[in-house]
């Protein structure tokens, strides 16, 4: 164990862990597969299901999340020693520490231990759901370990984020219907996709130009520039908001009017009033600002889409 190790022992060291999957991010990004599921089955599960599905949509984010980490543990070395002063306050995905085993806290293999025995929970909840739920899952670790090594490689792994990121929705709907619309799912995943383009990555990536641009990442800002990465921020926000009614309107759930509109006023608030105060100045507080403010979108929808179930 290391001396920075060392500082942290007992319940303070469990905490390593949680901060190696980000935990206060994977518990907001939970809301996804709930979100997916109840929009297309109109209704409550069994609370079975429900109890399962909590527990394997915790351990495939967990799981995840960490598994970045252990494919990027070399590249967030070399990024600390690059730039050991980057400020992480107001970062939702650094809340606890930022990069525990690339810092030393925790090693290489406490790391692939806890990402591995995650991922076998969530292989086993996703197994009792639906086998295609393993699919799924083994899928998006998959495209995570691609989106991981594509870094200095080429800037269009933006969209291989965004299949990671709508792998949860798609694995909820298959959760509670084995057979759901291609339709439902094809809208399901643009509108998710479009999210994490315009409302995680790229407003990540133009909070972290300067540190990229050192370690010669090929990221949307360091490629094509700022102006060119708030428009692509923008865009894909507007799309979001239309494909957020198109959603709705698939769902077997009869949305009335309020509904709609407030789905609308989430996204006008959550990411595209910051959007065009990014676009308007070029500043990157509002980059993390609207990274973090859109990352509660999943779980304001979900709070929605519950209210008028249960109405």
């Amino acid at each position: 164990m290391t001396q920075l190790a060392c500082r942290y022992t007992g319940f303070s060291r469990l905490k390593l862990f949680w901060a190696l999957s980000r935990t206060p991010h994977g518990l907001l990004d939970m809301a996804t597969p709930a979100l997916g599921a109840l929009l297309w089955l109109g209704r409550f599960p069994s609370l079975e299901l429900i109890v399962i599905g909590l527990i394997t949509t915790f351990a495939g984010y967990t799981a995840v999340y960490a598994l970045n980490d252990v494919i990027d543990y070399r590249v967030d070395k070399e990024k600390i020693q690059l730039c050991p002063a980057v400020d992480t306050a107001c970062d939702l995905d650094a809340v606890m520490v930022r990069h525990p085993m690339a810092q030393g806290y925790l090693s290489f293999y406490e790391g692939l231990l806890w990402t591995a025995a995650w991922s076998a929970v969530a292989m086993i909840g996703a197994y009792s759901l639906n086998p295609v739920c393993i699919a799924i899952f083994l899928t998006g670790c998959i495209l995570e370990i691609i989106y991981c090594l594509l870094l200095k490689v080429t800037h269009l792994r933006t969209l291989v984020s965004g299949g990671v990121k709508t792998a949860g929705a798609l694995a909820g709907v298959f959760a509670v219907d084995p057979h759901p619309s291609p339709l439902f799912l094809m809208v399901l995943f643009f509108w998710l996709f479009c999210w994490e383009i315009g409302g995680q990555n790229v407003p990540n990536d133009c909070t972290d130009l300067d540190e990229d641009r050192r370690l010669s990442a090929r990221t949307i800002p360091v490629r094509l520039g700022l102006e060119s990465a708030n428009v692509i921020i923008l865009g894909a926000l507007i799309v979001t908001v239309i494909l957020s009614g198109v959603v709705l309107y698939l769902s077997p759930i009869p949305f009335e009017f309020p509904f709609a509109v407030a789905s609308v006023a989430t996204g006008l608030c959550l990411f595209i009033l910051p959007a065009s105060l990014l676009y308007k100045t070029n500043e990157p507080a509002y980059a993390m600002a609207l990274f973090n403010m859109a990352s509660y979108y999943p779980l304001a929808m979900l709070i929605i889409v519950v209210i008028k179930i249960m109405i």
